[in-house]
């Protein structure tokens, strides 16, 4: 597990890119008596996301800025995650306000994780500057309660999710180059979930066998088929990207994506993305660049 050390010299402030995820497959098991899903999906980082400055104040207030100003809210994951830690608090951190900026570019409600990236990423990023000294498993725990996919981000390692997405394994992969579409359509995930044309019945893989080598019929998204059902604007970039590569749903959607060896083959197929497509590329990483950002600021 990774574990980021705190720095000896107490910082005023930091400011972190929050990435995307792919999920490279995702497969539904089982639906238990209690409702959830038991899956397996293998969950990769891009180099790409939101980026979150965190600046300490001494008024005690937890402020929230934003360039999208209808994210700005209490109900927004960042501010939960400030309101998970604030019980860790001593005596000696009570003058300890946080003021929060967010440069949002992840799609919302895409399937890229941009909100538990967010959550995950204040969790981190504040375990530094309050100087809680929290270990990852108690914000894995913290994170868990915030989202299903929170507790990925602060692992920050490229992993296969089982269970109903709290068992992380990690299993790093070869980094490959990814071109991603980002239809405009917010799929809902509970109608999905709920839906009796979900598969849930794909055989568990044994991880120990498993050697995932790329986009195949073996690995798939059982949501794929049902969301292109239903939201045309992601079955027209599934048809689009299909027509130049293997490609695939990441999460419950909206974004599709395909892998490609090296930038350039990427940016080729991007150069052709018409004009009522959007997108971008970027590439997979093993290690979250919210915890290589880390590590090089505190070092």
């Amino acid at each position: 597990m990774t574990v980021i050390m705190p720095s000896s010299i107490p910082l005023k402030s930091l400011t972190l890119t929050s990435p995307a995820k792919l999920n490279l497959f995702l497969h539904i098991n089982g639906r238990l008596d209690n409702g959830y899903h038991e899956l397996q999906s293998l969950f990769h980082f891009l180099d790409k996301g939101d980026e979150l400055t965190f600046q300490l104040t001494d008024n005690g207030k937890v402020t929230l800025d934003c360039n999208l100003p209808e994210l700005i809210s209490e109900q927004n994951l960042i501010i939960k995650a400030v309101n998970a830690l604030t019980p860790f608090l001593t005596v000696e951190h009570k003058h300890y306000g946080v003021s929060i900026n967010l440069q949002k570019v992840l799609p919302m409600g895409g399937g890229v994780g941009g909100g538990s990236s967010n959550a995950a990423t204040t969790l981190l990023a504040l375990n530094q500057l309050w100087q809680l000294h929290l270990p990852a498993e108690t914000l894995e725990s913290i994170g868990k309660d915030l989202g299903a996919d929170v507790p990925i981000f602060i692992r920050g390692k490229s992993s296969i999710a089982e269970g109903v997405g709290e068992k992380l394994f990690d299993y790093p992969i070869e980094e490959k180059w990814y071109l991603v579409l980002t239809p405009d359509a917010h799929v809902n995930t509970a109608l999905l979930f709920n839906s009796d044309e979900l598969p849930r019945n794909t055989t568990k893989i044994d991880l120990s066998e498993l050697n995932y080598t790329g986009l195949s019929p073996n690995h798939k998204n059982d949501f794929e088929t049902l969301v292109y059902k239903n939201y045309p604007a992601v079955a027209k970039a599934l048809d689009w990207l299909l027509e130049y590569a293997p490609a695939r749903l990441t999460g419950t959607g909206a974004c599709v994506f395909s892998v490609f060896e090296n930038q350039q083959e990427a940016e080729t197929i991007f150069t052709m993305l018409p004009a009522d497509l959007s997108g971008f590329i970027a590439k997979g990483c093993n290690i979250s660049i919210t915890h290589q950002q880390l590590r090089e600021q505190l070092n």
